[in-house]
């Protein structure tokens, strides 16, 4: 009688298991941002990605488009970037990820500088509080 060999696939199992495990942290959002806690019901839209300008403690600002979404860009690359997907994407939403030790100039820098490509409708991102 003619039985199942299971080990290859159990090995092929345990070889994706692995991989998982080591790509599942590296699909988090981009730049180390320790949000303001803010009692604020989420905003759902699954179909489409925002664009998410984020601001870390330092005052940096980062994009999540681009070749390295982790990299600091400056004033002008963020303006420039983001116009550019708006022409492509027109209505495409907006988010701010501010963090909560920033000076509150940044965040409003980064508010300025959105304005200046044009948006008129931006998100600000938080984190609900701990209960």
């Amino acid at each position: 009688m003619a039985d199942i060999n299971v080990v290859p696939y159990i090995d092929v199992m345990l070889v994706m298991l692995v991989i998982f495990m080591v790509t599942a942290p590296l699909l988090t959002q981009g730049v180390k941002v320790e949000l303001p806690k803010a009692d604020a019901s989420p905003v759902e839209e699954p179909d489409k990605e925002p664009l998410v300008v984020s601001v870390d403690a330092d005052g940096a600002l980062y994009l999540n488009v681009g070749d390295e979404p982790g990299k600091a860009v400056d004033a002008d690359t963020l303006v420039n970037n983001i116009a550019a997907v708006l022409r492509r994407q027109p209505g495409k939403r907006v988010l701010v990820r501010g963090d909560h030790r920033v000076d509150y100039g940044a965040v409003i820098g980064a508010l300025v500088l959105l304005q200046r490509a044009d948006i008129t409708n931006v998100g600000l991102v938080t984190e609900p509080p701990e209960r």
